[in-house]
C-alpha cells in the first residue's frame, strides 16, 4: 500500500519502528492510506477484525446508512490482493452524508482531541513535511488562502470514483460548532467551494438562544404534591439554562415537557417527605413544534434536571398521628353516609 504512488502516502519503511501517535497524524492528516491498515492491525490484530468492530460500531451509534468492507475506505477492488478477510473482493464502503454528519458528531464530542490533529495544517513525519489535504485550514500558503474559513479545525477529505470528492467539515465560532457534509462534487476545489456555503448559511440562519432560563417553571405544573410533610406542595423548576442552537424566528416553536421520576412518587403520585432543596426529581426535556430541522444527533435539545426550588421537612409525630386520626374520622363518616344512602335505595 505504501508503495503505491497512486494512493495518498507518506511511504511506510520496512523493518522501521513508528509510534502510534505518528501512525495517527500521518492518518488523520495526510490522509495515509497504509498507516490506518498497520493501526487497524494493531487495534483488533487484522483489518479483518477491525471491519467488524467498524460495522458493529456503526450500529451501536445508530447510523441510518453503513457498509465498511476495510479501514482505508478505498474499494476492496483497488486493494487488489490485499483486501481484508472476511470482506467481498469487490466490497465498497458506503456511508451516507447524514451518517458521516453523525460518526462526525460523536468524534468531536467524544473524542474532542481529535481537533487537535486535524486542524493541523502541517506536520513532521519521519523526517519529512506533510500536509493536510483540507486546504481550509489557515495553511500559510498563497495557493490556499482562497479556501482559508475562519473556525474550520476538522475533519476529513475523501476521494473514489463512486463518491467523487467529498469532505466532512467543522467549524467553531463563538463556541458555535457546526458540522457539513459535501459528497460528490467533481473536484478537489469544488467540495471546498461548496462547504463554504453551507457553513455560511448555518452561521447566518442558525444561533445560540437561552429560551428557558436556570429556575423555569411550566405553567400548570409548577409543584408536586406531597405526603407526611409540614407543608402539602413543594415547587419544582428547572436547574439550569436551556441554551438551544435554533433557526431564526423559531424561538416560538419550542416547548418543554417534564419527565417526573416516578421513583420518588408513592402509589398515589406523591413525594415523601422530606424532600431537600435542589433534589433531582426529574428532568425537563425540550420539544421542537415546527418542520424537522434534521438534528444529526436526533433530538432538537439536552435534557436539563427538575429540582425542588426548597426544602420541605417530615411533619413530627403528634401532627401525622393526628392526620391520621382526621383521615379515620372522614372514611368512617363516609362509610357511614354510603350505608344511610343504601338504605333508601
Amino acid at each position: 500500500m505504501s508503495g503505491n504512488a497512486t494512493f495518498s502516502g507518506v511511504g511506510l519503511t520496512q523493518d522501521k519502528n513508528y509510534t502510534v501517535k505518528e501512525l495517527y497524524k500521518a492518518m488523520a492528516i495526510n490522509s495515509d492510506n497504509g498507516t490506518t491498515i498497520a493501526l487497524a492491525e494493531l487495534v483488533a490484530g487484522s483489518e479483518g477484525n477491525f471491519v467488524k468492530m467498524m460495522n458493529k460500531k456503526a450500529k451501536e451509534m445508530k447510523l441510518p446508512d453503513y457498509k465498511f468492507v476495510n479501514s482505508s475506505g478505498l474499494d476492496n477492488e483497488s486493494l487488489g490482493k490485499n483486501y481484508p478477510k472476511g470482506t467481498d473482493p469487490d466490497g465498497v464502503d458506503m456511508l451516507s452524508a447524514r451518517s458521516a454528519a453523525l460518526l462526525a458528531y460523536h468524534l468531536v464530542n467524544d473524542f474532542p482531541e481529535a481537533l487537535e490533529y486535524s486542524s493541523m495544517p502541517k506536520a513532521k513525519f519521519d523526517k519529512q513535511t506533510i500536509t493536510n489535504w483540507n486546504w481550509m485550514l489557515p495553511h500559510h500558503t498563497v495557493n490556499f488562502d482562497q479556501y482559508y474559513y475562519e473556525g474550520v479545525d476538522g475533519l476529513k477529505t475523501g476521494h473514489t470514483d463512486l463518491a467523487g470528492y467529498c469532505f466532512t467539515a467543522t467549524a467553531e465560532r463563538d463556541g458555535h460548532r457546526l458540522i457539513s457534509v459535501v459528497m460528490k462534487t467533481n473536484s478537489e476545489d469544488t467540495r471546498f467551494k461548496e462547504t463554504a456555503k453551507l457553513l455560511d448559511y448555518g452561521y447566518s440562519q442558525f444561533g445560540q438562544k437561552n429560551l428557558f432560563p436556570t429556575g423555569y417553571q411550566l405553567k400548570g405544573k409548577k409543584t408536586l404534591p406531597v405526603v407526611k410533610g409540614k407543608e402539602d406542595t413543594v415547587d419544582i423548576a428547572t436547574n439550569n439554562d436551556f441554551k438551544v442552537l435554533l433557526k431564526k424566528g423559531e424561538e416560538k416553536k419550542y416547548k418543554i415537557t417534564y419527565h417526573i421520576d416516578k421513583s420518588k412518587l408513592n402509589e398515589d403520585g406523591q413525594l415523601v417527605a422530606p424532600v431537600k432543596k435542589g433534589e433531582k426529581l426529574g428532568t425537563a426535556e425540550i420539544v421542537y413544534k415546527g418542520k424537522d430541522l434534521g438534528y444529526i444527533n436526533g433530538k432538537t435539545g439536552s435534557q436539563i434536571d427538575l429540582v425542588a426550588t426548597k426544602s420541605v421537612d417530615k411533619s413530627n409525630w403528634f401532627m401525622l398521628a393526628l392526620g391520621a386520626l382526621g383521615d379515620f374520622f372522614t372514611n368512617l363518616f363516609s362509610s357511614a353516609v354510603d350505608m344511610v344512602k343504601g338504605w333508601f335505595s
